[in-house]
């Protein structure tokens, strides 16, 4: 048995999938499982695949109900102690990262992440993460499944990925065990993978989707933390950051609350208008 299964799901993307199995490929470690789920694509996506089928361990092309039950798939397919989803447009940041980082991943935690690079439109900004990854972390972000390694038996003892959900369902699976059943996570310290920030998931028009399945699961696995945690989103909206940076510059900090002061001065005469 490998120490690690890499999934790639697919669906019509045979441009980046190319990218993807390339990187995998690549890699100087040959000793993990390779495992491609794709969801039937009439885009020379599968004629792609049967290319490289040799380097392949597990492959099939057919009809899926979306990305997750897709996930759901190529864990079920995995035999590896680890997984970590390379999905197609994805790419680990180089060929040495299965190399280099395959030692680190023991019975000692069950969960090893590290960062990533976010990719679009020609911009690479590199997210970082922190050795704590706390409620509140969780309440405005995650952690990237592209840059992390899973146990994979976490998901037979707790849940497979949420066929419900469009796109919080990776999210809502580190939420829970980290935050709620408390499992053992390390962070790397490592670039791992260059996520190709272009997806659904990526998408502002989908942000109120991602929310409402957010507000789900907390209403399902944390209730009594929900109301407490409605400030965090004041806290990290924007306009309060702003605020928070003026607030380093003296000179400009005055300003706004003279600003202000102003403002509120008049509003009472406005009000009566």
């Amino acid at each position: 048995m490998s120490v690690i299964s890499v999934i790639t799901v697919n669906f019509n993307d045979k441009e980046g999938l190319q990218k993807t199995l390339q990187s995998v490929t690549s890699q100087s470690c040959k000793d993990f499982e390779f495992i491609v789920i794709d969801g039937g694509s009439t885009d020379g996506s599968k004629e792609l695949i049967q290319e490289y089928q040799d380097k392949i361990t597990y492959w099939v092309s057919e009809k899926d109900n979306g990305v997750f039950n897709a996930m759901n798939k190529g864990i079920k397919a995995a035999t590896g102690e680890f997984v970590i989803f390379m999905n197609g447009g994805d790419c680990f940041n180089n060929n040495l990262v299965l190399e280099d980082n395959i030692s680190s991943l023991t019975s000692e935690y069950d969960i090893y992440y590290g960062d990533n690079y976010k990719q679009s439109n020609g911009s690479k900004r590199l997210k970082t993460y922190s050795e704590k990854l706390h409620f509140s972390f969780f309440y405005t972000s995650s952690i990237n499944h592209q840059s992390t390694f899973i146990r994979k038996s976490l998901f037979d003892k707790y849940f497979y990925y949420n066929e419900n959900y469009k796109i919080a369902s990776d999210w809502e699976f580190f939420v829970y065990t980290i935050c709620h059943q408390n499992v053992s996570y390390k962070y790397l310290k490592k670039t791992i993978a260059v996520y190709d920030f272009t997806g659904i998931s990526s998408n502002p028009k989908f942000r109120e989707l991602y929310n409402e399945e957010k507000k789900e699961t907390f209403q399902k696995y944390f209730p009594a933390f929900e109301d407490d945690y409605k400030e965090v989103e004041v806290l990290n909206s924007k306009r309060f950051l702003q605020f928070q940076h003026i607030k380093k510059y003296k000179i400009g900090w005055k300003l706004l609350k003279g600003f202000i002061s102003i403002l509120l001065l008049f509003l009472p005469k406005i009000e009566k208008k």
